[in-house]
C-alpha cells in the first residue's frame, strides 16, 4: 500500500507524484488537506490526467491495485482490513492537528494494517501532521520519504517528519514517484 499526506501546495505535488505511477502498483490512500466541496472535483481531475484510477474515498470500498482514494474534505479517511485485503474507512471523530481529514489518521491505520508492506510519503504543507504518523509508519517496517525542502511550498510538514527522525530519505518531489516504483518492485520481490 501507498499512503499519502499533504497540505499548502500539495494539490500540484500529488499531482506530479500520481502521474509518475502505474496502473500496476497497489493501492494508494490520500489524505489532502482540503474543503469538502474540493475533494471530488480534484479526484475527477487527477482521474483524468493519471494512468491510475482517482476517485474520492467512500466508506467500505475496496482498495485495489492500480487505483488512488483520496479523503473527502469532511472525514478522516483510515484503512482497515488483513491478509492483504484493505478498504477504505471513513470517520467523522474530532480533528486532528487542527485538521479533519488527518494525515496522521490515515498514516496511523497504514503502520497498523500494512506495516512493512508499506511506502509513506509526506509532500509538502503548513504545520505538522502526518509527521507523528509517518514514524509509525516507519517503526512498522515501511519505507518513508519527505520532500525536500527546495521542492516545497511549505516545508512544514515535512521538516517536522524529518526532525522527528520519520523519513527514512528526503526526497525532491520529481523523483518521488520513480522512487515509490523501486520501493515497492523491492518489497514484492523480497515477498
Amino acid at each position: 500500500m501507498i499512503a499519502i499526506g499533504a497540505s499548502t501546495g500539495g494539490t500540484e505535488a500529488i499531482k506530479d507524484v500520481l502521474l509518475g505511477l502505474r496502473s500496476d502498483l497497489p493501492g494508494i490512500v490520500i489524505t489532502q488537506h482540503m474543503p469538502e466541496r474540493f475533494t471530488r472535483s480534484f479526484a475527477e481531475r487527477l482521474d483524468k490526467l493519471a494512468a491510475i484510477s482517482v476517485r474520492e474515498a467512500t466508506h467500505g470500498a475496496p482498495i485495489e491495485a492500480g487505483h488512488a482514494y483520496i479523503a473527502p474534505g469532511h472525514a478522516h479517511l483510515s484503512v482497515a482490513g488483513e491478509g492483504g485485503r484493505f478498504r477504505c474507512e471513513l470517520g467523522h471523530g474530532p480533528a486532528v492537528n487542527r485538521h479533519r481529514p488527518s494525515v496522521d489518521v490515515l498514516f496511523d491505520s497504514v503502520a497498523r494494517v500494512a506495516g512493512s508492506r508499506a511506502v509513506g510519503i509526506l509532500l509538502t504543507g503548513m504545520g505538522r501532521d502526518g509527521a507523528a504518523g509517518l514514524l509509525k509508519m516507519r517503526a512498522a517496517g515501511a519505507h518513508t520519504i519527505a520532500q525536500s525542502e527546495q521542492t516545497c511550498v511549505v516545508f512544514g510538514m515535512p521538516r517536522e517528519a524529518i526532525n522527528l527522525g520519520a523519513a527514512v530519505e528526503t526526497l525532491d518531489l520529481p523523483v518521488i514517484a520513480p522512487r515509490i516504483v523501486q520501493v515497492v518492485r523491492h518489497q514484492i520481490a523480497r515477498r
